[in-house]
């Protein structure tokens, strides 16, 4: 009885606090006010579906003004916080911030106009075909609270009973009649205003595409006429205004094309020059079929030629058009374009395209400090020195260089981590263009480009070794549209030199092959290929990420060569045996929003490299890692994995970098934004790495049946803040199963003791990170 005596007072406690928020949203109400919440609308019709009801009473919602106050659960807590909250003083202070932030001001009866949404209502019934549509209006109050009641008679819908296109022997009209058969007008469908507002459009593109540049959707009228049937039939009759513009009836060709490179409004004002410009003033600038106005030759007048979709006695398109103002920008050495069309020839119907360009500042040079802080106990700061040039041989080439320092200093963890020292510098080349010996055409909106790219790193891991790293690349990067983006490497090298390795890491290696071949020589080269698909910028609810690498070492040398290293016929290049295995990996990322402050983000990585003829193992620097700040969060950065091996056994206590030739990985992560820029996170993840080949020194290591068995689980909570220039994260995550316990022993659920401070500190992983994982 204990028990029911405890459950009639929270159910009397939930309902006393109900009912006081109920009655607070009105006690403050004045004499004669009344809280609006919210309309009800009744369709009577007996003639269409409950279907055409359904949706016809759901648009009729979303047009009627105003919304009331938001409510969960019948309750309306935001109008609550309102209520309470004293008038502030100021813009600011928590009394502002609970009232005007958190709280909602109440939506009052005397604000609704029931006389315009009864309009509203009859209008959008009209426009969907119900043309005899009538509404009458009611109002029911009780206690303070008024709701208004919508009745809608609507009538029969109207279907179209056949779609006319008007013909007469003009130009225009010709090509409209050219655009009918892929028309949005359907004999037997309901008559719909936005159909109609859609096809005008419809005949505008397909007008433009055709060099009619100044028409306009609104030369377009479509004619109903209801009269011609007593079965709730309408004819719809599209023809083009008479008052029409003559302009808007020509078809245009482009006459001459001139480029500003250097254009600044201020010139204009100082008449340096003008637009439309004096023809004979042009013919020094001629480039072809293109007239640079470049005096100071900034730019060479070919990169234009590429560039321009138009040339001279092409009919104007849209679409060329568009093409064109995309590649200037995607140049990346204008920050504005502009564009005019002029009126050269007003009877053979000729225009001059004129492109306004303003450059960015064409050097620039940029200091970058940082700090940083991971999850496998390193602390440490980078200092980078950045150089830029936008158009560095004239011809809109980037060239960037860099160096930069960096240190990670140990502070906890593995006793036998050491701190890391790196130095080093990267130059590339990206020239707007693919450089080859056969032509590439793209007709997309961004420009090719080849890309060159030298590097070198210097790094030192204090009392272990020093490795020095060369890097070099030459590829294309090219984009489909603005989702689809290609990147091809055709020869991508990487050299490692290991120098000063002390006796101290040497007699380490000596106890583990994976630790030696960390500082073995090593010659990396092949193409790699990576195809990228991304929709989330449009502003949809769902939308995925895509990244799938393909990377290829070593495999026509070593077809040529005939290396096989299990044969003992290892190859080498100056001295150095070259690496041959095949890569690939696949990133899925899933994007849910529920709501402007809410959202899901899922990911799912799978990837695997398969040594072969000159190589028996996938070199250090190509493989799989998992843990840290980006991956599996509850496991400290590269110390999770391969398999069920427990890193914890090596003697020298040496366990990070541990490292695999197969990876799974899938991630999800709920986030919730709680004020401005305070953001919230829940996630759990899930992974490991594991070898192709077995590895004497690290039992568990390979890839087998076994392996759902060996995936670690790790979950927790983080907070995130959002400066808009900068993301700090912070994740402190807890492992849920751990692969490298005993088998009957993995999930942890049974041993989390937040109460023991030794649990918590080899259990709970403070991740400190800039940006989001995924």
């Amino acid at each position: 009885m204990k028990k029911n005596y405890h459950t009639y007072f929270k159910y009397a406690l939930t309902f006393g606090m109900a009912s006081a928020v109920v009655s607070c949203n009105t006690r403050y109400l004045k004499e004669g006010e009344m809280l609006y919440t919210g309309a009800e609308i009744n369709i009577e019709n007996d003639t269409i579906s409950k279907k055409e009801k359904k949706n016809l009473k759901s648009a009729l919602e979303d047009n009627l003004t105003p919304k009331p106050n938001s409510s969960f659960l019948g309750l309306r807590p935001k109008l609550f916080f309102y209520n309470i909250a004293k008038e502030p003083k100021k813009e600011k202070g928590f009394n502002y911030w609970l009232k005007y932030k958190v709280g909602e001001k109440p939506v009052l009866l005397g604000d609704v106009d029931r006389e315009f949404n009864k309009d509203i209502i009859e209008n959008y019934s009209e426009n969907q075909g119900y043309f005899n549509a009538n509404a009458t209006y009611d109002t029911v109050s009780r206690n303070k609270k008024a709701k208004v009641i919508y009745t809608l008679r609507p009538g029969a819908r109207y279907l179209i009973s056949d779609v006319k296109f008007q013909q007469d022997s003009t130009l225009v009209n010709r090509e409209i009649q050219n655009l009918t058969d892929k028309t949005l007008l359907k004999k037997g469908q309901p008559f719909d205003l936005d159909v109609i507002k859609s096809e005008r459009e419809r005949i505008d593109n397909g007008l433009k595409e055709r060099g009619f540049y100044y028409f306009h959707p609104d030369n377009i009228i479509v004619q109903a006429d209801s009269t011609i049937s007593k079965n709730h039939k309408v004819e719809l009759n599209v023809k083009l205004k008479d008052n029409t513009p003559d302009l808007s009836t020509q078809q245009f060709s482009i006459d001459k094309v001139v480029v500003f490179p250097n254009y600044n409004i201020r010139d204009v004002k100082e008449g340096k020059y003008s637009v439309p410009m004096n023809p004979d003033s042009l013919q020094k600038y001629a480039h072809e079929d293109i007239y640079v106005i470049d005096p100071e030759h900034k730019f060479k007048p070919k990169i234009f030629d590429r560039a321009l979709y138009f040339k001279r006695g092409d009919l104007y398109n849209r679409t060329n058009h568009n093409l064109t103002l995309n590649r200037l920008i995607s140049l990346g050495v204008f920050k504005f374009v502009k564009n005019e069309f002029e009126v050269s020839d007003s009877l053979q119907h000729k225009f001059d395209a004129y492109y306004l360009l303003t450059p960015r500042e064409l050097q620039s040079l940029r200091l970058e400090a940082l700090g940083r802080t991971n999850s496998a106990n390193y602390a440490g700061s980078e200092l980078n020195l950045n150089w830029t040039h936008r158009n560095f041989f004239r011809g809109a080439e980037q060239f960037k260089a860099s160096v930069y320092g960096a240190f990670d200093v140990q502070i906890g963890g593995p006793e036998n981590a050491k701190n890391i020292f790196r130095a080093g510098s990267n130059v590339q080349l990206s020239i707007p263009r693919i450089v080859a010996p056969f032509r590439f055409n793209s007709s997309s909106a961004f420009v090719p480009r080849t890309n060159i790219t030298l590097g070198y790193e210097f790094q030192n891991r204090t009392e272990y070794y020093t490795l020095n790293t060369f890097t070099g690349s030459f590829g294309y990067v090219w984009k489909e549209n603005a989702r689809k983006e290609h990147d091809l490497k055709i020869l991508d090298i990487t050299y490692v030199s290991p120098a000063n390795i002390t006796p101290l890491y040497d007699s380490i290696s000596q106890k583990s092959d994976a630790m030696r071949r960390v500082v073995e020589r090593q010659l990396i080269f092949g193409p790699t290929y990576s195809y990228t698909y991304t929709n989330t910028m449009l502003p949809k609810a769902n939308t995925i990420y895509y990244k799938g690498t393909l990377d290829l070492a070593g495999n026509i040398t070593g077809l040529l060569t005939g290396a096989n290293v299990k044969k003992d016929k290892e190859k080498s290049i100056f001295g150095v045996p070259f690496s041959q295995y095949a890569k690939i990996e696949n990133d899925f990322r899933f994007y849910h929003k529920f709501n402007e402050k809410t959202s899901l983000a899922t990911r799912a990585i799978a990837g695997v490299a398969y040594p072969y003829g000159n190589s028996e193992y996938i070199p250090f620097s190509r493989q799989f890692f998992s843990g840290g700040s980006n991956s599996v969060r509850a496991f400290r950065a590269r110390t999770l994995g391969p398999g069920s091996f427990d890193p914890r056994t090596i003697e020298s206590g040496y366990y990070f970098d541990q490292s695999g030739d197969i990876k799974l990985e899938l991630n999800a992560e709920y986030r919730a934004n709680l004020y401005k820029f305070l953001n919230v996170a829940v996630f759990a993840d899930a992974g490991n790495v594991w070898l192709v080949n077995e590895d004497t020194d690290r039992p568990g290591a390979k890839f087998s049946k076994e392996f759902l068995s060996e995936i670690a689980v790790g979950a927790g909570v983080g907070l995130r803040l959002d400066f808009s220039i900068l993301i700090l994260r912070l994740d402190l995550a807890m492992p849920l199963r751990v692969p490298y316990y005993e088998r009957g022993d993995r999930w942890t659920f049974d041993k989390i003791n937040f109460g023991d401070s030794s649990w918590r500190k080899d259990n709970l992983i403070l991740n400190i990170a800039i940006g989001y994982p995924f």
